[in-house]
């Protein structure tokens, strides 16, 4: 059983018979024909996508890291054009923890050593850190973007921000903290950039996870299950007063709106709709911190925590209580035994997250492999779980 989903990129299922249909289908057709030329299918992507988000224009790219870096430049020109700030001046603020790719700019934004360490010197103004006073501006915590925001407003450009944090543990913030941070763009005149990557697309019990705040992004960036994960494909979607301060031939990808991509999308979220995959999620999900929860309450337990919204969801392991060196890793490598496969985020969470079209069976199915593995990671050696040879993680 699948309970990582390709990080969300598989939302609708393995290898979802309506989306593999398009796929042949149109790679029989037309598969590349680079944006230089006019074909039929991304006409009809760009009605569709927009249509479906509520947005004027898209702007379309292959991976996620492209589609955030691409909103990266629209918030920086808009910032020039639109807002007035003085050239290479503009500031795009983060939050800490967060994770929007592996790029050099994005790193540049990143506060975790692992995705920084050896990659400098990193790109300047971006990132979630106060100009003025230093200060993190910690997830979570509209009153840090308020501080900053009140010190640099005149020049920032965006605020780019997860609306659930995957990998830094699936970390939920408090209802309302997004409202907050998005009424604070409007005062101070600042586009909020939802990266929807991950949280998007129904997994997380609504279309997009910001729709739980009944908000819109001025700029949302998508991917991953945009394509159904059988090809990269990624959209930038904004208002025609963000989008049009690009103008034809100063971005671009020779990928990006491809027809095969382009036609593989509007099925993907054509079952997201059809098959009411949101509504499932959430049902599903439910389910699943329910059952979970039971198991943080049992006496003797090792899991301190469950936490998640619709099929995004985690458990923080409390190592303490396992002893012997064992942690997360050693929970998922009997997972994998057991016939489920999940992975930890961090030393001692591991993201719970199947495809959306998991049934109730095959959830109660996976809920009790992980009880299992959490009950014998207690009596198991660390040698015996790693078959003699122990790696370190």
């Amino acid at each position: 059983m699948d309970f990582l989903s390709a990080y969300s990129a598989v939302n609708q299922g393995h290898a979802h018979p309506r989306i593999i249909q398009t796929l042949v289908e149109q790679a029989g057709t037309l598969a590349l024909s680079s944006r230089a030329f006019h074909n039929s299918i991304f006409g009809q992507y760009a009605k569709f996508v927009t249509e479906f988000f509520g947005y004027d224009m898209v702007l379309p790219m292959n991976t996620g890291a492209e589609a955030v870096e691409t909103a990266i430049k629209l918030a920086r020109r808009w910032g020039y054009d639109k807002k007035g700030i003085a050239a290479d001046q503009a500031i795009l603020l983060s939050c800490s923890e967060n994770f929007h790719g592996r790029t050099i700019s994005i790193v540049s934004m990143s506060t975790d050593p692992s995705s920084r360490v050896g990659f400098g010197p990193f790109n300047v103004n971006m990132g979630p850190v106060c100009p003025a006073t230093k200060n993190v501006l910690r997830y979570n915590h509209a009153e840090d973007l308020e501080k900053a925001l009140e010190a640099h407003g005149k020049n920032v450009c965006g605020f780019l921000v997860e609306p659930i944090q995957g990998e830094a543990g699936v970390v939920v913030p408090d209802q309302g903290y997004l409202t907050k941070c998005y009424e604070l763009c409007k005062k101070h005149n600042v586009l909020f950039i939802a990266d929807e990557i991950q949280t998007g697309l129904a997994r997380s019990g609504k279309m997009l996870a910001i729709d739980h705040e009944n908000i819109k992004a001025d700029i949302l960036i998508l991917g991953k299950a945009l394509s159904g994960g059988v090809y990269p494909v990624s959209a930038v979607l904004a208002s025609k007063d963000v989008m049009l301060t690009i103008r034809p031939g100063e971005h671009g990808s020779t990928y990006g709106g491809n027809p095969l991509g382009s036609a593989v999308a509007i099925t993907a979220l054509t079952v997201l709709k059809e098959e009411n995959m949101a509504e499932h999620a959430n049902k599903m999900g439910l389910f699943f911190r329910g059952e979970m929860q039971k198991e943080v309450e049992r006496p003797g337990s090792i899991v301190a925590k469950v936490r998640g919204m619709g099929l995004l969801n985690a458990i923080v392991i409390e190592e303490s209580r396992i002893g012997g060196g064992k942690g997360a890793w050693e929970v998922c490598l009997l997972l994998k035994k057991y016939g489920l496969l999940a992975k930890p985020t961090h030393r001692n969470i591991i993201r719970l997250a199947p495809p959306l079209c998991i049934t109730e069976a095959e959830m109660a199915r996976g809920i009790e492999i992980i009880k299992r593995a959490l009950s014998d990671v207690m009596t198991l050696s660390i040698e015996e779980i790693h078959g003699g040879k122990v790696e370190h993680h």
